[in-house]
């Protein structure tokens, strides 16, 4: 089972930016899938969570208006869709599956596995 992350790169502040995260190994409707980032010096945040079914989206405070998530399950792929970018959007972008649950009941990275390798998003000052 794996997840690879692509789409990252450098992007000037209010541009957009759209991150895939394709899967191999198990169909993306089976699991929630997660998008998590890492800036430098801090802890992997939550950002954003779409269910198994793709009928509920959970949202950290950070991506609300700003961030969408979608998948195609043909493709087996999530993308998160980030609009109106600023500096503290710069980060290491992960993708993962819930644990416990195909709901999105948590955006904690320690209910998460299968984690990505990342791509690196980062917005200048």
């Amino acid at each position: 089972l794996e997840l690879v992350e692509s789409g990252g790169g450098l992007v000037q502040p209010g541009e957009s930016l759209t991150l895939s995260c394709a899967a191999s190994g198990f169909a993306v409707d089976l699991h929630s899938l997660g998008w998590f980032r890492q800036a430098p010096g801090k802890e992997r945040e939550g950002i954003i969570c779409i269910t198994n079914t793709g009928d509920d989206i959970k949202y950290a405070d950070s991506a609300k208006g700003r961030f969408t998530i979608s998948r195609s399950d043909a493709e087996d792929t999530v993308y998160l869709q980030m609009n109106s970018l600023v500096p503290e959007d710069t980060g290491v972008y992960y993708c993962a599956t819930e644990i416990r649950s195909n709901r999105c009941k948590s955006l904690l990275a320690i209910d998460y596995e299968y984690w990505g390798q990342g791509t690196q998003v980062t917005v200048p000052s």
